[in-house]
């Protein structure tokens, strides 16, 4: 089990300085959290996800820095996670 960070916002730098820190993190960008600067994201340890729905309601479609996951996913990660939120 690590620890499930929820990021919504692009300017969250508290929740991905902590999940830079965390080798066992697990981050995932929703709603506006999916213009987060990739190189911040590169600095990251763990796995990094983003919610497919909203990288495509922002035009962003698939991206390098992350794997697009749907809400089905997403509830998955939160009952095999530690929940932090940042949203």
């Amino acid at each position: 089990m690590g620890n499930l960070y929820l990021v919504d916002k692009a300017t969250a730098e508290n929740a991905l300085a902590l999940a830079a820190l965390d080798s066992d993190s697990v981050v995932v960008l929703i709603q506006d959290g999916v213009y987060a600067p990739p190189e911040r994201l590169a600095a990251l340890k763990g796995r990094v996800y983003a919610v497919k729905q909203d990288l495509e309601q922002r035009g962003l479609g698939g991206v390098e820095w992350a794997t697009a996951i749907d809400y089905g996913d997403l509830v998955a990660l939160v009952f095999q996670n530690k929940v932090l939120n940042f949203a």
